[in-house]
């Protein structure tokens, strides 16, 4: 077999596992209805291209009809290339809105030099793509958060913020009027970068988060992806866990019936089962894992 077919073949195989991972998602958590006007959260960043391509593509053949319009907030950064974004979504043909405000000066200002920009860039870019679909009449944002970003932002909650607690793929906004949802909760970003670089998306780099190299978000990344590459599988593992919590087995009583607890006779299927032994689980080397990573701005989600 030519390398040239190899890579076609497996290419193949990723676009499928792209669109299948997707689609799973929107119908687990019943993302995109009938005649949604979905609006696609475009920041020049490879996920960001890679949820608007694969939404295309299923656009295209979904049981479902709906609406995309890509909207991009133009920060005003310097440099930035304002053209590359209207040239891109006029070749795709789809609907479009480029929303140009001045939030970069106004970040810069605010926040002390070396200090985390990432919370009030977030909540500036919100308040603004809130008033946007409003006017656009979306009934459903789009969010290019995937698998990874996921994860992280459980850690983050676990370690600094006292809370078990991550991203979920589906929510209600902070103002209570529109739905977020985040189609790329299965994907892992590696198949995201490694469509990006097929499909040669125009990326156009953030120099306010991006430009942060010690955020505590991409320490717990650093620490997640090591975790991958010793025991393969790891983070998918990690995320099915998302998916299987067991209330009666942690230690909140807003959310069991602790004080309740009494001997019924009947046997339950989870019981005591935290208490088995663990001969069948991996090792993990955690001693020194955390102790590893190096003491930063916290980054308040």
């Amino acid at each position: 077999m030519t390398t040239e077919i190899k890579i076609e073949r497996e290419t193949h195989k990723l676009e499928k596992r792209l669109c299948r991972q997707v689609g799973q998602a929107i119908m687990d958590f019943n993302m995109i209805e009938e005649g949604d006007r979905v609006m696609v959260c475009l920041s020049g960043g490879k996920d960001s291209f890679g949820m608007l391509d694969i939404l295309m593509k299923l656009q295209a053949r979904a049981p479902v009809r709906f609406e995309l319009i890509a909207v991009n907030l133009d920060q005003r950064q310097p440099g930035f290339p304002d053209h590359i974004l209207p040239a891109y979504l006029k070749e795709l043909g789809i609907p479009f809105h480029i929303e140009t405000q001045d939030t970069y000066s106004i970040v810069k200002k605010v926040v002390p030099e070396g200090k985390t920009m990432c919370s009030l860039c977030s909540r500036l870019r919100r308040g603004i793509l809130y008033r946007v679909a409003d006017e656009l009449k979306i009934t459903k944002i789009a969010l290019g958060h995937h698998r990874d970003d996921m994860l992280q932002t459980f850690f983050l909650n676990m370690f600094f913020g006292g809370k078990l607690k991550g991203m979920p793929p589906k929510l209600v906004s902070d103002d209570g009027d529109h739905v977020v949802i985040r189609p790329l909760a299965y994907v892992a970003e590696k198949d995201l970068i490694r469509w990006a670089q097929h499909r040669e998306f125009p990326i156009i780099p953030c120099n306010l988060c991006g430009s942060q190299e010690h955020l505590q978000r991409k320490q717990i990344g650093n620490m997640l992806r090591d975790w991958e590459k010793q025991y393969p599988g790891r983070t998918e593992t990690m995320l099915t866990a998302l998916q299987n919590v067991v209330p009666s087995h942690l230690m909140d009583h807003r959310h069991f019936d602790f004080k309740g607890v009494k001997a019924t006779g009947i046997a339950d299927e989870d019981g005591d089962k935290a208490f088995d032994h663990e001969e069948n689980f991996p090792t993990l080397p955690m001693q020194g894992v955390f102790l590893q990573q190096p003491v930063v701005v916290v980054e308040t989600l």
